[in-house]
């Protein structure tokens, strides 16, 4: 899945001799948590928070504060330089970048311009997507040697049921190189056939391990 998939394309924007003021209207009227600052040319120079916008503005607490510092220039708090990321990158490299430099949002860039924005929500949400949960159906998670081929090998045991298999993702089982984990999303409520397939078949199950196998 590509970075142009899951980008929200419009952006509210401010320049950067816009004031904190403004800064703070436009957050709290949409809700937003960052505001790209740009150009005439709609070069990103820089980006502000909610964070930097609390932090440069007066207590509510303190009446004889002077509301001065809300009509200072929103560069004079603005992070630089913006990390960006380009509308044909890969959401999951995307992911490794969130989690590594704990951005809460990225700016999307083509050509030197901004054109979209992609946000923690939007990861979460493609994660939801990528894995199948956000419909209706049941988790199978079968143990299998790291071997190829191995994927449509366990398949084919769906495909003889006729199953639909909405998802399939893999993770490491445990510090053992020799194994993996294939976990199956299947559009089915009744997976106990396909379980007992995949038991006969000599596959060990993961989950649900908590079914026990019908008396001869």
């Amino acid at each position: 899945m590509l970075v142009e998939e899951v980008m929200k394309t419009e952006v509210i924007t401010l320049p950067p001799t816009a004031t904190i003021s403004e800064a703070l209207r436009l957050l709290q009227k949409h809700h937003l948590h960052h505001i790209p600052i740009v150009d005439n040319e709609m070069q990103i120079i820089g980006i502000v928070s909610d964070g930097d916008v609390r932090d440069a503005s007066p207590s509510v607490f303190d009446d004889h504060t002077e509301h001065q510092a809300l009509n200072n220039e929103i560069r004079s708090i603005m992070s630089h330089p913006v990390r960006t990321v380009h509308p044909l990158d890969f959401i999951e490299e995307i992911a490794q970048v969130f989690y590594d430099e704990e951005f809460a949002c990225l700016p999307v860039e083509r050509d030197n311009q901004l054109i979209g924005i992609i946000t923690e929500k939007d990861m979460l949400y493609t994660l939801i997507q990528l894995t199948g949960t956000n419909v209706q159906s049941s988790q199978i998670e079968v143990k299998v040697p790291h071997k190829p081929g191995i994927l449509p090998e366990v398949a084919s045991v769906f495909g003889r049921r006729r199953t639909n298999i909405t998802s399939v993702l893999m993770y490491p089982y445990n510090d053992d190189p020799n194994y993996k984990i294939l976990v199956f999303r299947i559009q089915t409520m009744n997976p106990l056939p396909v379980i007992q397939d995949l038991r006969n078949a000599g596959y060990e199950l993961m989950w649900p391990n908590n079914i026990a196998e019908p008396k001869v």
